[in-house]
């Protein structure tokens, strides 16, 4: 099927985000109400529903030739419930080489072949250079806890795309050891003793005040807000991230030396 004949569904922020810096435009026929990037279409591509309730039979009303999921955004048995009417492809992304072979495989099935190489080369540039730029082996010495929810408390395991992240950036996850997405406890905080706090911009959108609330707990701790799209999301968005690791781990070194 050409490019010009695909009609795509995308149920992943960062997916959605990729197709439109691949030129997919035309053929973007349906998002997710998460799909904030590009702004554009978040005003004006149909909304099928959230990343965890997808509406089957909206998507079935758009025809759509692909719909491109997620193993951990999406739910198994409404993308198996697609997969009745349509061409369902389902990505896994849990480190940076996986990213990057995501948005190999994006480009092929959508014949952007040439962009999504090109894309890709960048950003394999952007990150060889952070990691010319970082020390690398004295940042790793900077533990740190990184939430992404609150109430309960909410951290990232050991297997995640986000530690990946952080590892590359030059940081440990002082909860490493742990899979997936622990509950945690301010205890727990503090008895590993780690040098900063991460407050995640999202899934929770923790703010200057949660900042000062747990100040109070640790004051002798170095507590930050950061861009959680820069460490979660892992389309075209990349192309940005090694920037931003270089002056986050910048603003780390000054406040911690």
């Amino acid at each position: 099927m050409r490019s010009n004949q695909l009609r795509i569904v995308s149920l992943v922020p960062s997916i959605t985000e990729l197709l439109f810096s691949l030129g997919l435009n035309d053929q973007v026929v349906g998002i997710t109400k998460f799909c904030v990037h590009p702004s554009e279409w978040y005003k004006t591509k149909t909304r099928i529903g959230g990343t965890k309730n997808i509406h089957i039979e909206q998507i079935k009303a758009l025809v759509p030739t692909l719909v491109i999921a997620n193993k951990e955004e999406n739910v198994k048995e409404q993308v198996e419930a697609l997969e009745a009417f349509t061409k369902v492809h389902v990505t896994e992304v849990v480190n940076f080489a996986d990213a990057l072979k995501m948005i190999q495989e994006i480009g092929e099935l959508t014949h952007k072949q040439t962009i999504a190489k090109e894309l890709i080369q960048s950003i394999q540039s952007s990150f060889n250079d952070l990691s010319s730029l970082l020390n690398v082996q004295q940042l790793q010495s900077i533990s740190c806890t990184y939430l992404i929810w609150q109430d309960p408390y909410m951290t990232i395991g050991g297997d995640t795309y986000i530690n990946h992240m952080l590892s590359l950036a030059g940081f440990k996850n002082v909860f490493e050891n742990q899979l997936r997405y622990p509950i945690i406890s301010l205890s727990q905080i503090g008895q590993l003793n780690g040098d900063i706090i991460f407050l995640s911009s999202e899934p929770f959108p923790f703010k200057q005040k949660h900042i000062d609330e747990l100040q109070k707990q640790f004051p002798n701790k170095l507590i930050l807000l950061v861009d959680g799209e820069m460490f979660s999301w892992y389309g075209s968005r990349l192309v940005h991230a090694a920037k931003y690791f270089y002056a986050l781990n910048k603003t780390v070194t000054s406040h911690l030396s």
